[in-house]
C-alpha cells in the first residue's frame, strides 16, 4: 500500500482532473499485465510515464527484484513525493511526459528498453497525444516495447480511436490484450513493438498514399 491511497487518489482527480482523470488507481491484475514485457533477467532499463499512486511502479519492481534501471515521471506533485517516499530504489522525476529524453539522459541512459504508461490517454486532445508518441518513440530502443492500457468501456469513443490508430502508425506491432475484467474498470493493455521513430514526420507526406500501417491484432 502506497502513501496516497484511495481517498488520496480521488482527492487529486477533484483537484486536478486533467492530470489524473481517473477516480481509482489501477488494480494488480491491470498492474500485472501491463508489465509482462518487462525481462525476467539482464539490467533493462524501464521507465515508467504517470505512475499515480504506484500500482504499476510496484509490479515493475517486482518484476525487476533489483535488477536494471527504473525511472518515473509524475507530473502531480504530490503523487511524486508519495512514490519517492515508497519505492527508493527508483528513481523520480516530477515532470511532464513530453520531457522523458531529459529525464533519461539525467539518470545516464539514451533511450529505454521497456516504457510503461498510466497516462490517461483518452484526456488528451490529438495534438498532445501526438507530442507524447513522439517523445515516447524517441525514447525507446529499436527492440523496445511500449506498453500503456485503456478502459474497455471507452475503446470505441474518438481519442481511444484515435490512439489505436496513431500506435499503428508508430510501431510495426501492435498487440491488444485481452480485457482484464478484474480490474475496475475492466481494462485492456496495448503492447507495441519495433518503433517507428520517422513516421510522426511522415505521416503528413505518406496521408492518402497507401503508406504502409501495422495492425492492431487483439489476443
Amino acid at each position: 500500500m502506497t502513501t496516497v491511497h484511495r481517498s488520496g487518489f480521488l482527492s487529486e482527480f477533484l483537484r486536478a482532473p486533467g492530470t489524473v482523470a481517473a477516480i481509482t488507481p489501477s488494480g494488480p491484475s491491470l498492474a500485472d499485465a501491463v508489465t509482462i514485457p518487462i525481462p525476467r533477467d539482464g539490467d533493462p532499463v524501464v521507465l515508467e510515464l504517470g505512475p499515480g499512486t504506484g500500482a504499476f511502479t510496484l509490479a515493475i519492481q517486482q518484476r525487476l527484484a533489483g535488477r536494471g534501471h527504473h525511472l518515473a515521471i509524475e507530473i502531480n506533485e504530490r503523487f511524486a513525493a508519495a512514490l519517492a517516499a515508497d519505492f527508493p530504489r527508483v528513481r523520480v522525476a516530477t515532470a511532464d511526459a513530453c520531457e522523458l529524453q531529459n529525464v533519461l539522459t539525467a539518470g545516464g541512459f539514451e533511450q529505454a528498453d521497456v516504457i510503461v504508461s498510466g497516462l490517461p490517454w483518452a484526456a488528451f486532445a490529438p495534438g498532445r497525444q501526438d507530442d507524447l508518441l513522439a517523445a515516447i518513440v524517441g525514447g525507446l530502443t529499436p527492440g523496445g516495447v511500449f506498453c500503456t492500457f485503456a478502459y474497455t468501456s471507452t475503446r470505441w469513443m474518438p481519442p481511444a480511436r484515435r490512439l489505436r490508430h496513431r500506435l499503428a502508425d508508430h510501431f510495426d506491432e501492435v498487440l491488444a490484450c485481452r480485457t482484464v475484467w478484474a480490474n475496475m474498470p475492466p481494462a485492456f493493455v496495448y503492447y507495441c513493438r519495433r518503433p517507428r521513430p520517422h513516421r510522426l514526420a511522415d505521416r503528413g507526406a505518406t496521408a492518402g498514399t497507401g503508406g504502409r500501417h501495422a495492425t492492431v491484432v487483439t489476443r
